[in-house]
């Protein structure tokens, strides 16, 4: 089994139990999120397999709108998304799935906001996603 950044192969890793590896990969390389990465090893977790579900269940932590968790640049933000939606039509894209925490019964998207705005804005509806619980709510 060889790591890549992609859906296809978050299942591959879900299927041989080693999901969580396949998190710290991604997170440490193409996903540029080490700090994401670090976090999620403080404390032990649960990570539920790739599975399909419609974004509508989601919203953003991080954007340009001022009632997000992560204000970032509107410019920086809109050329970014842009891309991933031009690769995602272009190349077909197994683009990875989006990383959601769950806690005290509520969702946040963790890693892939940009992802998560593309495909918003491409209309589509369902997209692969890896969510992740805190053993015991030790947070």
């Amino acid at each position: 089994m060889i790591y890549k950044p992609t859906t296809t192969s978050a299942k591959e890793f879900s299927d041989a139990g080693k999901l969580e590896e396949w998190i710290h990969l991604f997170l440490c390389g193409e996903g540029n999120n080490k700090p994401m990465s670090d976090g999620l090893k403080i404390h032990p977790r649960y990570y539920h397999a790739p599975t399909l579900y419609s974004l509508d269940k989601f919203k953003r932590v991080c954007g340009p709108e001022e009632d997000v968790k992560w204000v970032i640049d509107k410019n920086g933000f809109n050329q970014r998304v842009n891309k991933i939606m031009d690769y995602y039509q272009t190349n077909k894209w197994d683009m990875p799935p989006l990383i959601i925490g769950y806690n005290e019964k509520q969702y946040e998207l963790n890693d892939g906001n940009h992802r998560f705005e593309a495909l918003k804005r491409l209309g589509i509806k369902d997209y692969w996603v890896i969510i992740w619980e805190t053993k015991n709510n030790e947070i």
